[in-house]
């Protein structure tokens, strides 16, 4: 945990969702809370960062003011982002906040700036990169035990088996991680320069995967942010705050 005069700054990629609170029912930016408070908890300072095509065509203006970015879950990627057809499984794509995290997360690796991509965070890591997803995981897999119960992750509980050495595992502070994980989506092909440094136990899908070399670029299929015991986020506060003294 880190804690300081100057907290470092992380900013989250948030959604686009219609909500409703108090009189109001408008589009609204969401963020869950539980990622507010996982940073928080590691000594961090959220910034909340919305689609914003300004920044889509220069994410260095936002980038320069942060000191790491987690990209944290919520809709289907747009199958168009990785040149795939929509499964008709693939639902609520929001293309403009694809095209903006997309250009973040290039930016930000660019930058050597330290990266944690959250669920549908880790596979916009895969797509920046050249990857490609499989759109409906119980097709290829024939069960829903990576989102058993929709909305919740009452019972999501499972294994992933972390590479020994690797950033996943010094992350999680363990080789066999217990999960918590609510998605229908995963990775197919690998993206330009990534390693698998994860699987599920269930059936060996990919859930780590990381950039060697780079200062802390990190995708974990889970939600270490509804795990009060995960260190996972505290890993990429601490290399946030770590760039921020070498700087």
């Amino acid at each position: 945990m880190v804690w300081g005069m100057t907290r470092p700054v992380i900013g989250i990629c948030t959604a686009i969702e219609r909500a409703k609170w108090s009189v109001w029912d408008q589009q609204a930016a969401l963020l869950p809370v539980s990622y507010i408070e996982a940073v928080q908890r590691a000594g961090g300072l959220v910034t909340m960062l919305p689609p914003d095509p300004v920044l889509t065509e220069d994410p260095d203006q936002a980038l320069a003011l942060l000191d790491g970015v987690i990209l944290a879950g919520g809709a289907d990627i747009d199958p168009g982002s990785y040149g795939r057809e929509a499964h008709p499984e693939t639902v609520g794509t929001v293309p403009a906040r694809d095209a903006f995290e997309i250009a973040l997360t290039r930016a930000a690796i660019e930058r050597d700036l330290p990266l944690l991509g959250i669920c549908r965070g880790m596979q916009l890591i895969n797509v920046a990169r050249g990857g490609t997803l499989l759109q409906h995981l119980p097709e290829h897999f024939g069960h829903h035990e990576h989102r058993r119960v929709p909305g919740s992750f009452d019972g999501a509980e499972h294994d992933v088996a972390l590479t020994d050495g690797s950033l996943a595992a010094r992350a999680a502070g363990e080789l066999l991680h217990s999960t918590r994980s609510h998605h229908h989506q995963g990775v197919e092909l690998l993206g330009d320069g990534l390693v698998v440094s994860g699987v599920s136990v269930l059936d060996e899908l990919p859930e780590a995967i990381e950039l060697p070399h780079a200062r802390f670029v990190l995708g974990v299929q889970w939600h270490p942010e509804a795990d009060l015991a995960s260190s996972v986020v505290g890993a990429l506060v601490d290399a946030a705050a770590a760039a921020q003294v070498s700087e």
